[in-house]
């Protein structure tokens, strides 16, 4: 197994906007579209998608998104054999609101997601053994992406942490025993509390998380590229220039890519400057796992901007 995905799964209701509307007013909305979504799922698609063999844990409800959501995972070849139903509840869904410039706001209710627990960390421990890397979010209970950490730490696993939805209960004890923490520009600024305008703002934020003891911190930024930091150094890659019409699932884009790369040569450098090519392809379509490329359209992406 390439990659253990430990994660959320979601059903986006996505609508195409123009305006927001005020309190108490009905506006009418060009369009309307459903997809499979959340972000573990959508990172586990996107590195399935580039030819990793992925498995995902994850626990969907028992209502009609249920069987889509396990059949859609399957479609892309991956492991299900430890995503479960919680009977009572429904299944994660997130209204997705994208407007004229492709910006979006996002509600997750998180439903069955909420019942992933580290029991099932250990239940899935046979198969999780055989991974070479695991990725976590925070879509799912914090002791669950915890006991992942610490399961990762005990069998030699390197894990990435994507911190979100960003909280500011993560507790950092647990996300320095990470390889990798991916935030956005705007999650980091919720976590250390510091401004994120600039470059140098943004290397100044994520020094504070090295100086905590995260080995690598990795900044998506949107059209403002990707920064690396670790102690040693700083490399920010230049994000590809797109017309862009819906960002929605990009970050999830850039670290399912990223994972497989890294798994495959363990160049981070060269993993992270594949990813932001596949999220800035992504972007160009509409949807979330619906947009995103596979690996033949990736290096026909690549071969042109050379």
């Amino acid at each position: 197994m390439d990659i253990a995905v430990i994660g959320s799964n979601m059903v986006d209701l996505i609508s195409y906007i123009v305006d927001m509307p005020k309190e108490g007013e009905t506006l009418e909305a060009p369009d309307f579209k459903m997809g499979f979504g959340g972000k573990g799922t959508n990172q586990a698609v996107a590195a399935a998608k580039m030819g990793s063999k992925v498995m995902m844990v994850t626990k969907v409800g028992d209502d009609l998104f249920a069987d889509n959501t396990i059949k859609n995972l399957e479609s892309h070849g991956i492991d299900t054999e430890f995503t479960s139903k919680v009977t009572g509840t429904s299944s994660g869904v997130a209204p997705i609101f994208v407007d004229q410039e492709s910006k979006n706001r996002i509600l997750i209710i998180k439903g069955a997601n909420q019942h992933l627990l580290p029991a099932d960390v250990d239940r899935a421990a046979g198969k999780l053994k055989t991974a070479s890397l695991i990725i976590l979010q925070l879509e799912i209970p914090l002791p669950t992406v915890y006991r992942a950490i610490d399961f990762g730490r005990e069998h030699n696993i390197p894990v990435i942490v994507n911190p979100a939805p960003a909280s500011k209960e993560l507790d950092f004890d647990y996300v320095c025993k990470s390889d990798f923490f991916i935030p956005n520009e705007s999650e980091l600024e919720i976590l250390t509390n510091m401004p994120v305008a600039t470059d140098e703002q943004i290397k100044e934020a994520a020094s504070i998380l090295i100086n905590k003891g995260v080995e690598n911190v990795i900044v998506t930024m949107g059209n403002r590229g990707v920064m690396w930091i670790t102690k040693e150094k700083s490399v920010k890659v230049a994000s590809q220039k797109v017309t862009a019409v819906d960002t929605t699932g990009a970050g999830d884009a850039f670290i399912g890519c990223f994972a497989h790369f890294l798994v495959q040569n363990g160049d981070v450098l060269q993993a992270i400057k594949k990813a932001a090519a596949f999220a800035g392809l992504s972007v160009t379509k509409r949807g979330t796992q619906s947009s995103y490329p596979t690996s033949v359209e990736l290096e026909a992406f690549l071969m042109s901007r050379n």
